[in-house]
């Protein structure tokens, strides 16, 4: 289990830092940060694949797509195999998260339809100014987002994102409505007003400051 967290806008290496933390339970093994004026990247790394290269966020050979990844991709290693026999170039050993990044160069948004795993994944695409959010089609790994002042926070974990600065934390009163009525919130309702959960299968796409779905 890894966690990851980050948000659009300004970089504050504080507030990345403290959202990281709160889900150190997650991934206790190591941290990883990425930032620039446009976004901020953060994951907690729970080592199981590639434990000595396999760190996040990851890149493309150009530096220009970053990536951070929570799951596990199980055909990862023929994915691989076709992708190296296309041209790419993996700086990883054998990191299943490296083999996304360069998916997504080669099919786009696409790139979801070759692969089979469970994921929570958060790509960065400099070249069109372009954070995505998508989510398993199982929905087995978590994600969850917020809008905030035209800028897009997410995490793997609601508490992740209470840790941003500007989300002031209020109750959702229709989503404690089906809590207590049915003992459970149906997506995209989260307790707290304006967080969302990801849909299973979902692409959240942000640019140009909105989100399109």
């Amino acid at each position: 289990m890894c966690g990851i967290c980050g948000f659009t806008g300004s970089a504050d290496k504080q507030t990345l830092n403290n959202m990281t933390e709160t889900i150190r339970h997650r991934g206790p093994d190591e941290n990883g940060f990425y930032s620039d004026n446009e976004v901020s990247l953060g994951m907690r790394r729970l080592s199981i694949i590639d434990l000595e290269s396999g760190q996040q966020p990851v890149h493309n050979e150009q530096g220009n797509v970053w990536l951070v990844f929570n799951g596990e991709i199980y055909n990862f290693v023929s994915l691989r195999e076709q992708l190296i026999s296309k041209g790419h170039r993996f700086y990883t050993d054998h990191s299943d998260t490296e083999t996304i990044v360069h998916l997504y160069e080669e099919y786009g948004l696409n790139f979801v339809e070759h692969l089979n795993g469970m994921f929570a994944i958060a790509i960065w695409d400099q070249r069109t100014q372009t954070l995505l959010l998508v989510r398993d089609r199982m929905g087995v790994k978590p994600l969850f987002y917020c809008e905030i002042n035209g800028n897009l926070i997410f995490a793997s974990e609601i508490k992740s994102i209470l840790a941003y600065p500007g989300y002031h934390k209020e109750m959702n009163p229709e989503a404690i409505y089906h809590y207590f009525s049915f003992k459970n919130i149906p997506a995209p309702l989260t307790a707290f007003k304006g967080i969302h959960s990801v849909f299973p299968g979902e692409i959240i796409t942000w640019q140009q400051g909105r989100i399109k779905k």
